[in-house]
C-alpha cells in the first residue's frame, strides 16, 4: 500500500496510478478504506465536493472549465477535473482528447492546485461510468477541495451523471431550441444550475430568458441560470462564485435516486464474471434476454 501513501501525500504519478488501480478493478474504493480510515474519517466537508458539468456537444463545456479553474485556482482552491471521452461501442478505443482545450495546467502559478485526468466511458451506458463516485471520493480524501467531472456531449435524456455527483450544472448555447424544447429536456430538470455559454453570440440572452420561463412555470425552487462567454470572460467569475456556494435544489430528489439504483445495477452486471459468456450465447441466439437475466442474477 505504499502507493496509496505516496498519494496522499501528493505524487502525481501516484495519484494516477491509485485512480487507475480503481478503474481497471485492481482493487476497491473499500479496500483503501479499510486500510487508510484516517483520511476519510478526517474530511473537512464543503458545501458540495463533486459538480458535473454537462451539455450537448459544441456548447463549450471544456473552454468553461479551463476559466473556472483559472478563477478557483487563483483563490487558492485545489480542484480536480476528471474529463469523460465517449469509448467506441466497436472497438472499445477512447479519443481522451478533452485535456488538450484546458490551459489552465499550463501555468506555473496554478499547476499544484489543479490535477486532470482523462477517463473513458468503456462499457457504461450513460455519460459518466460509476466508477468515477469512487475516484472523487479518493481525491477529496486525499486533499482535493472539489472535483469536476466533465461529462461526455449528451443529450436531453441522459441523467445518469445524477448518480455520481452532489450538483449537476447544464451548460448551454445559442439557439438550442425555444421554451418547450427546454422544458422536455430531462437533463435541465436536475439541474442544480444552468450556464448559457457563448453569450458574445445573438441568441444568448433570448434563450436563458426562454429556460428561466420555463422552470417558472413547473414545480420547484428556480435554478440559477447564468450567461457566460468563455470567449470574452463575461460572467466567468460571476459563474465561477455561485457555482462554488451552489446549494442542492431538490428539484428531483427521487430521480437523481433511481439513476443511482440503476447505475449501481448496471456495475453489477458489467462487473459480472459471466458477462462475456452471457454476451455470446445472447449473439448466437442460444439463450434469451430473460434468461441472461437469470443468470446475472445467480452472481
Amino acid at each position: 500500500m505504499n502507493l496509496i501513501t505516496e498519494a496522499i501525500n501528493g505524487d502525481r504519478r501516484a495519484i494516477a496510478r491509485v485512480l487507475s488501480g480503481l478503474e481497471n478493478r485492481n482493487f476497491s474504493l473499500e479496500q483503501i478504506k479499510v486500510n487508510f480510515p484516517s483520511i476519510f474519517s478526517n474530511q473537512v466537508r464543503e458545501n458540495w465536493s463533486s459538480i458535473a458539468i454537462t451539455g450537448a456537444p459544441g456548447v463549450g463545456k471544456s473552454c468553461l472549465i479551463d476559466k473556472i479553474l483559472i478563477d478557483w485556482s487563483s483563490k487558492g482552491i485545489k480542484t480536480a477535473l476528471l474529463a469523460i471521452d465517449p469509448s467506441s461501442p466497436r472497438t472499445g478505443g477512447a479519443l481522451l482528447g478533452d485535456r488538450v482545450r484546458i490551459t489552465a495546467i499550463d501555468n506555473e502559478k496554478y499547476k499544484d492546485l489543479i490535477y486532470i485526468r482523462s477517463i473513458a466511458t468503456r462499457k457504461s451506458s450513460g455519460s459518466a461510468p460509476l466508477i468515477v463516485s469512487d475516484m472523487v471520493e479518493f481525491l477529496s480524501a486525499i486533499g482535493w477541495h472539489r472535483v469536476i467531472i466533465e461529462t461526455v456531449g449528451s443529450g436531453q435524456s441522459e441523467v445518469r451523471c445524477a448518480a455520481i455527483t452532489d450538483r449537476i450544472v447544464v451548460v448551454e448555447g445559442p439557439a438550442r431550441g425555444d421554451g418547450v424544447q427546454a422544458e422536455k429536456a430531462g437533463l435541465l430538470e436536475l439541474a442544480d444550475a444552468v450556464i448559457v455559454n457563448k453569450s458574445d453570440i445573438s441568441g444568448a440572452s433570448q434563450h436563458a430568458s426562454e429556460i428561466k420561463e420555463s422552470f417558472e412555470l413547473g414545480l420547484g425552487q428556480t435554478p440559477p441560470i447564468i450567461l457566460t462567454s468563455a470567449l470574452t470572460g463575461e460572467g466567468i467569475e460571476q459563474a465561477s462564485t455561485a457555482l462554488l456556494e451552489l446549494e442542492d435544489t431538490g428539484r428531483s430528489k427521487k430521480a437523481k435516486w433511481r439513476e443511482r439504483l440503476l447505475a449501481e445495477y448496471e456495475r453489477k452486471i458489467l462487473e459480472s464474471d459471466k458477462l462475456d459468456e452471457i454476451l455470446e450465447k445472447l449473439a448466437i441466439g442460444s439463450i434469451s434476454i430473460k434468461d441472461a437475466l437469470k443468470l446475472l442474477g445467480d452472481d
